[in-house]
């Protein structure tokens, strides 16, 4: 049975904790009906529960449906930033399934299995499916027994005694899983790499090789993953293991590396947002739960172990407060503790990590798109530069007898596209040429601008403005404003439009009207993709 929670423990924010990990384990979306069997709550704290979830960005609601969202993945990235590997050792990852052309995964231990950390996929017809945060088995997988081969007596038989020996339990010795276990964990000590042959599923092999920190102590194993219609176990150790070595030692080198400050800042002042909060909001706004997973996001780059004082400074918390907080996540797993310093557990990548890392940037733009469209009361769309044109990627049109019919899919010239002005202008000027000079400018109305000259001048208008009104040069009748969606980065990766006939607003109208809450969007959308896409890439489709 679970250990019954301190004192000092905080109810509501066990009780959020549980609504995040049902969400999660329920692929990111619930009916509050549903929400409500599966934690055990009443309805009406879960309703509670849902409102300050929602508050905070961490969920979405709509109707009687609970949905998680990108913003979540901020309670992960603590995590992995306090870990600082992904940031660190993800490149070389990146660079290695590059040059294999096969699926690299980084893992650590965690409690009764190992759980990834940076996914680098290849996308196949027949791909793998594994996302940063899923829990593994250490038993079924190779990065498990390279993480055994470090084991001591001690931490075996407190793995026998969580209830891995025999069917009956007692002294009935091993399964034969546990014994085979055993023993490739001994090969992974004699020969510093382990092999999962289709251990976890059928047609699915893997290899998997330790990196080492500085101290000599095993941080995190690097496995390269592949399919049996490319390899057999032993076919795919030949071919990689050689190149997986020097990426190993590239990683252990590049941890031997002093690293100069980032300038990444402990958040501040959350506590006065969630007292805000509670006075708008009143009795559905939980401050409690509020405050207490705030506290993870005092975990960061730079900042792996703090203090009590130190959590409670970055979060504005009383001592008190963030003390409670700190009990009751170390009492779920999700920090550990020790010398008077806190540190946060691989566990908080369970909040939602899994669920969310396949969010694309369609997903993430589309339900701000529905609130722009209800403010404006016109289609907007979502587009990114495929070859010399636009592709539509996401599309929220509004209900009108007369209105723009486009499907996603669709392609345009980008020259005469307010969106494609927009993603030109944000490619650097010599490549803004060099697609102009290649690129048959055809007029598509009578109005549409072919000039090469002019359109150089137009675009680099739209990058000094930071918008795109475009008007009836792709179709008579049609008006269309554009700005550009830019990663965490400062890269323009897609642009955002409002379309609508001409006689719906003359072009004044529309910077007057139109463009605020349209730039006001993308922000939003931005905000959410520099969260999503921290550590993971977002696919732009």
């Amino acid at each position: 049975m679970p250990a019954a929670p301190p004192a000092d423990a905080v109810a509501p924010l066990m009780r959020g904790i549980a609504v995040l990990r049902a969400l999660g384990d329920a692929g990111g979306r619930m009916d509050l009906s549903d929400l409500v069997r599966s934690t055990g709550l009443a309805r009406s704290t879960a309703d509670r529960v849902a409102a300050t979830l929602a508050r905070m960005g961490y969920v979405r609601l709509r109707g009687h449906e609970v949905r998680l969202a990108p913003r979540l993945m901020e309670l992960g990235n603590a995590y992995l930033a306090a870990l600082s590997l992904p940031g660190r050792l993800g490149p070389l990852a990146e660079r290695l399934a590059d040059e294999l052309d096969e699926s690299v995964s980084l893992a650590v231990p965690d409690r009764d299995g190992i759980r990834f950390v940076h996914q680098t996929t290849r996308r196949r017809a027949m791909s793998l499916t594994f996302r940063t945060g899923d829990l593994l088995p250490y038993e079924r997988t190779a990065a498990g027994a390279v993480f055994a081969a470090a084991w001591t007596g001690d931490a075996w038989a407190a793995r026998s005694g969580n209830g891995r020996r025999g069917e009956g339990g007692g002294t009935g010795g091993e399964s034969p899983d546990e014994e085979a276990f055993r023993r490739r964990a001994a090969h992974s000590r004699e020969a510093g790499w382990a092999v999962d042959d289709q251990l976890i599923e059928p047609g699915l092999v893997a290899i998997a090789v330790p990196v080492h920190e500085p101290g000599g102590s095993v941080v995190c194993a690097v496995s390269v993953v592949s399919h049996t219609s490319r390899h057999t176990a032993d076919s795919l150790g030949r071919a990689v293991l050689p190149v997986l070595r020097e990426t190993v030692a590239a990683m252990e080198e590049e941890l031997r590396r002093d690293r100069p400050a980032t300038g990444e800042h402990a958040p501040n002042g959350l506590a006065h947002w969630t007292t805000a909060s509670k006075q708008e909001l009143g009795a559905g706004f939980v401050e409690s739960l509020a405050r207490g997973l705030t506290v993870i996001t005092a975990f960061g780059e730079g900042r792996p172990e703090l203090s009590l004082a130190a959590v409670a400074e970055a979060t504005g918390l009383a001592r008190a407060t963030a003390r409670r907080a700190l009990i009751t996540l170390e009492h779920l797993g999700y920090v550990a503790s020790g010398d008077r310093v806190f540190r946060l557990t691989p566990l908080v990548l369970s909040l939602g990590c899994p669920a969310l890392s396949g969010t694309t940037l369609p997903d993430i733009a589309v339900p701000h798109m529905a609130e722009l469209v209800r403010r404006v009361h016109d289609s907007a769309s979502l587009a990114v530069l495929d070859g010399d044109d636009i592709r539509y990627t996401a599309r929220v049109a509004t209900e009108r007898i007369m209105s723009v019919n486009i499907t996603i899919g669709t392609r345009f010239p980008a020259y005469a596209a307010s969106m494609g002005r927009v993603l030109l202008a944000g490619l650097p000027a010599g490549e803004r040429e060099v697609r102009l000079a290649r690129t048959e400018l055809r007029p598509l109305t009578s109005h549409t601008v072919t000039d090469p000259a002019r359109l150089l001048g137009l675009l680099g208008r739209v990058r000094d403005e930071g918008f795109a009104l475009v008007d009836e040069e792709l179709e008579e009748g049609l008006r269309s404003l554009a700005v550009p969606v830019r990663d965490h980065t400062g890269r323009t990766v897609a642009a955002l439009n409002v379309a609508m006939h001409t006689a719906r607003r003359t072009t004044g109208e529309c910077l007057a009207e139109v463009l605020p809450p349209l730039r006001a969007t993308a922000a939003a959308i931005e905000s959410d993709l520099h969260v999503a896409g921290r550590f993971a890439r977002v696919p732009e489709v």
